[in-house]
């Protein structure tokens, strides 16, 4: 049984996601927290908080800082947090005349905290891109089959009439929504950290907040008060996470129950085969996002519990988003890419589509009660239509039966022409975006 399915030899290729993997990782994490240490020491020399030498020494001398990995968690086990190990690591790399001047004023906190914004804005970069290809793959999917009309269905009953490209439209409608608030997502949370040790700045009064925006333009974040305990930025990102998640979990169980044995109405992915039943092709695709968002809400909850830390600093809590921040991300990133497959690879079973409507010609029931309400006054048009659906005939059969009036009746039970509402809706959906 594996410790985590995103990084095991056995499950990762089918739940991990390499990319956001190597950005969360340990070594990139190193990297960031270098990066921060530098950029400070630099800002901070130019604003004269520290000689100004000494904070090119450091900047320039850290250029290809090595790290010690197995260093930092000793001094985890020590500390709770890998920050004192890193800063005695990097000082033992330098001139001590100008070492002793590195992580001035700052608390581990700001490091841990800003390498973590940078690593999201990274993790940002690759969910926008493949939220943006996604879309491109349904509105083309959704235009492939503008006019092709299937069997609605409401609280697992057909319905009425719609066409496959609504249907592929209202998929993609969230993630457009999704799309469009991501900038405001951004604005949340890519906020530099530099409070030091209470958030107060204390240790480096007057000039904290100039720092802060030395550090912020610098690292290409905005500046920010300190946010040590206003972890709402990240409640926010892991809500709009967790909302693509969502998403894309009812995309894929429309394609479970659209692709059941005896429905058939489209085909996606590719199917997973059975152990012992040959004839079998899983949707193993829409599966697995099922299962990544089930991880995701987990993730998610744990995110929202860490969100109340302690007084002015908490030890306790902020690990938390340590484990579950890379995860929520991975299984949304994961989720997009097994989506994206089953978009472009989505294909009507035209054949079946026409079938199922054929045999449940009780599927235009409302729209003619509609229709017959030209001709009659409604609530007789409605009895009328209950009648002849009570009859045990197909409904093509008994309702022109029951009715004393010469009516077309080809026209009338016509599918087709709901492609052009449907056609209309699904146009203004993507015209959103």
């Amino acid at each position: 049984m594996a410790v985590s399915l995103f990084q095991s030899a056995i499950y990762e290729a089918q739940f991990g996601d390499a990319e956001l993997s190597e950005i969360f990782s340990d070594r990139a994490e190193a990297a960031r927290m270098v990066r921060f240490e530098r950029v400070l020491a630099q800002v901070e020399g130019e604003l004269g908080v520290i000689p100004n030498a000494s904070g090119q020494a450091i900047f320039d001398g850290l250029t290809d800082a090595s790290v010690d990995l197995a260093a930092l968690s000793k001094g985890v086990l020590s500390s709770g947090v890998a920050v004192p190990a890193l800063v005695s690591e990097l000082r033992g790399q330098l001139d001590p005349e100008h070492g002793q001047y590195l992580h001035w004023g700052a608390t581990s906190q700001d490091v841990v905290d800003t390498a973590m914004t940078l690593a999201v804005a990274e993790a940002l970069d690759v969910v926008e891109d493949r939220l943006r290809q996604l879309i491109d793959a349904l509105a083309a999917k959704a235009e492939t089959y503008e006019t092709l009309v299937v069997a609605g269905r409401t609280r697992g009953q057909i319905a009425t009439p719609i066409t496959l490209g609504l249907r592929i439209a209202k998929w993609a409608q969230p993630l457009i929504a999704l799309e469009k608030s991501l900038a405001d997502i951004r604005g949340r949370i890519l906020l530099v950290q530099f409070g030091g040790a209470s958030g107060g700045n204390t240790a480096t009064a007057p000039y904290g907040p100039q720092i802060g925006e030395g550090l912020a333009k610098a690292l290409g974040l905005s500046a920010a008060a300190p946010w040590h305990v206003d972890r709402t930025g990240l409640v926010n990102l892991a809500s709009w996470l967790l909302q693509i998640s969502v998403a894309l979990s009812k995309f894929a169980g429309d394609l479970i129950l659209h692709m059941r044995s005896e429905i058939r109405e489209v085909s996606a992915g590719a199917g997973g085969g059975s152990s012992t039943m040959p004839q079998k092709s899983n949707p193993v695709g829409p599966e697995t996002i099922r299962t990544l968002a089930s991880l995701a809400k987990a993730a998610h909850a744990g995110l929202a519990d860490a969100a109340d830390p302690a007084e002015d600093r908490d030890g306790g809590q902020w690990p938390i988003e340590w484990a579950l921040l890379p995860q929520i991300f991975i299984a949304v990133g994961a989720s997009l890419a097994h989506a994206q497959v089953l978009a472009e690879t989505l294909t009507a079973n035209e054949d079946q589509i026409n079938a199922i409507l054929a045999a449940n010609d009780g599927v235009m029931a409302e729209q003619i009660s509609f229709m017959l309400a030209e001709h009659m006054p409604r609530p007789e048009a409605q009895a009328l239509v209950k009648a002849a659906s009570k009859t045990g005939k197909p409904l093509r059969v008994s309702l022109p039966e029951l009715c004393e009036q010469d009516l077309d009746w080809d026209d009338l039970f016509d599918p087709q022409k709901s492609a052009a509402p449907c056609r209309e809706i699904a146009e203004a959906i993507f015209a959103g975006r």
